[in-house]
Order: C-alpha cells, then sequence, then structure tokens
C-alpha cells in the first residue's frame, strides 16, 4: 500500500479498560489541547487506579469478611437464644428458693418441723396428711421433718410449683402419679425409712407402724388396715416392726406381686386376699410369722 503524507497507523483500541497508572504523555496532550482551546482533560493524580481499587472493592464485601461477619451473627444469635432458656430457669429457681425462705429456719437453712406445720396451715391440710408424705417422696427427703433446699428444689421443680396456689394445684397430679402401681411400691417402702427417724434405726414402734398403716393403705383397704391396726395394739410378741414385716403387709393386701414388662414398665397384681373370709391365705407361703399369727387371731376372732 501507498503510505500518504501525514497519515499514521495507529494500534487498535484496547478492548479492556487499564488500571495501570497514567504515563506523562498525559500531561502533553493536555498542553496541546491548551494551545488549541480545547477544553482540559482532567489530570488524574497519583494513586488513582489504587482508589478506584477501594471503590471497586468497598462494592462487595471479600467473602472472607463476609464469612466472619456472618459467623459472629450466629453465634452471637445462638448465644442468645441458650441464654433464653437459661434465664428462664434461674428465674424459676430464684422463685422456687423464695417460696422455701418463708417457711425455712434461717439458722439451719432448712425446713424444719415448724416450718412443715406453718406450709401446712397455708395449704389448708392437717401436717398427718398423706399428701405431705407424698410430697416428702416427690422431693426425696431423707430425714422425717426436715426439708432441704436441694430436696425442695427437686420437689418443686418437678411439680412446676413456685407458689402456694400453684402447690395445692399439683396436688391432685401428685396423688395420681403415687397411686399407680409402677409407683406405690416406691412410695409405700420410701414412708417406712422416711420415719427411721435415727441413723442405722432399722424398726418402727408399733404405734408408729398402725399410724403409717392408716396414712398409707386405709384409703383403699379401710377394713383389712383397721383389723390389722387392732391385731398389733392387742399382741404382745412384737414392740416394733421391721422393714420385711412391713413388706409382708402390703403384700398381704396385694397378696402377691407379679412383676411383668410391659414398655419397660412394671406392674405387680392386684389379686387380694379374700377378707374377711381369708379362704384364699396360703399359709405355706413365705409369710412372715406376723401375718401367721394374724390370720390365725382374725379367725379366732371372727365374731
Amino acid at each position: 500500500p501507498i503510505r500518504r503524507e501525514g497519515s499514521t497507523c495507529a494500534p487498535p483500541p484496547s478492548s479492556s479498560p487499564t488500571l495501570l497508572p497514567p504515563t506523562a504523555n498525559s500531561g502533553l496532550a493536555n498542553e496541546k489541547r491548551r494551545e488549541l482551546g480545547e477544553p482540559r482533560g482532567e489530570e488524574e493524580p497519583k494513586g488513582v487506579p489504587n482508589q478506584r481499587r477501594k471503590k471497586v472493592g468497598s462494592g462487595a464485601s471479600h467473602p472472607a469478611a463476609t464469612m466472619r461477619r456472618a459467623s459472629k451473627k450466629s453465634s452471637s444469635s445462638a448465644a442468645t437464644a441458650s441464654a433464653g432458656p437459661t434465664k428462664a430457669v434461674s428465674k424459676e429457681v430464684e422463685r422456687i428458693d423464695q417460696f422455701f425462705n418463708i417457711y425455712a429456719d434461717k439458722s439451719s437453712g432448712m425446713i424444719d418441723p415448724e416450718g412443715i406445720e406453718t406450709l401446712c396451715s397455708h395449704l389448708e391440710v392437717p401436717h398427718t396428711d398423706v399428701r405431705i408424705l407424698m410430697l416428702a417422696w416427690k422431693m426425696g427427703c431423707e430425714k422425717q421433718g426436715y426439708f432441704t433446699l436441694d430436696e425442695w428444689r427437686t420437689g418443686l421443680k418437678a411439680l412446676r410449683a413456685d407458689s402456694i396456689s400453684k402447690l395445692k394445684k399439683a396436688f391432685p397430679e401428685l396423688v395420681q402419679e403415687v397411686t399407680r402401681p409402677t409407683n406405690f411400691l416406691d412410695f409405700y417402702t420410701y414412708a417406712f425409712r422416711y420415719c427411721l427417724t435415727e441413723d442405722k434405726k432399722k424398726c418402727i414402734e408399733i404405734p408408729v407402724a398402725c399410724e403409717l398403716l392408716n396414712l398409707v393403705l386405709a384409703l383403699q383397704f379401710r377394713p383389712q388396715v383397721d383389723k390389722l391396726n387392732n391385731y398389733l395394739k392387742y399382741q404382745n410378741d412384737y414392740k416394733v416392726i421391721n422393714m420385711d414385716q412391713w413388706m409382708g403387709f402390703i403384700r398381704f393386701f396385694y397378696y402377691h406381686f407379679l412383676y411383668a414388662a410391659i414398655d419397660t414398665w412394671h406392674f405387680f397384681s392386684l389379686k387380694q386376699i379374700n377378707f374377711p373370709s381369708l379362704d384364699n391365705y396360703d399359709s405355706d407361703l413365705a409369710w412372715p410369722l406376723i401375718l401367721d399369727n394374724f390370720v390365725e387371731w382374725l379367725r379366732e376372732n371372727k365374731s
């Protein structure tokens, strides 16, 4: 091709913008524009590309930084969520403790017999009411006539009761729980142990046993309990009752226990000794001697 004078061969324009620093030619181009009266192009100050990079970078956060912020937010949210139930539980325990302090003796830090009497007065039940014994069972109380703070918390948290009114409302549910066959045997055993007022004591006196039988069994077996109590007061062979004899009484009323696994639960049969005929009482079974004597006494005194 013929090259004409004054023509130039310029390279094709770049298809992508450059972020490289401006060259000195941009300054010369501005000088020529001034001479020709053309508007002056703005000179880019040094560092503009860096500023542009910052602007480009400011539009979208760096992925790692975004993940860190998201992680902080999620951990903060999780901490807040977990703090919710914890605060609720601590508030519940605080109310239960305040309820305890109404009846607790300040010097011992426990609810003593006097405090229990005051509690019973507020509950409008006598201190000999079986529901108070059921409450002690629910708490897992170890010493008769005393409730510790830990025992109180255990029982009242389970009953969801932090006031007199709530404790009153919890009684029917507690009675239902105790009288289930799966729980009653444990309650009956607990009642005997709860009355052992001294360490290493293994027996309870006859008058105490009679009161306890009235408390835990008379509701279901009034005629039998009355007869047994009459015999215990009449006889002179026994001054105290031990655990084996105590468990013999409930075997007599229920005849015998048949344990069977059903859905991981156990139950005992409610087959009873026919009363007052006693015709299905088998003296060859391993009954405590006191019950053999009781049956003999009953047969001799049928009238």
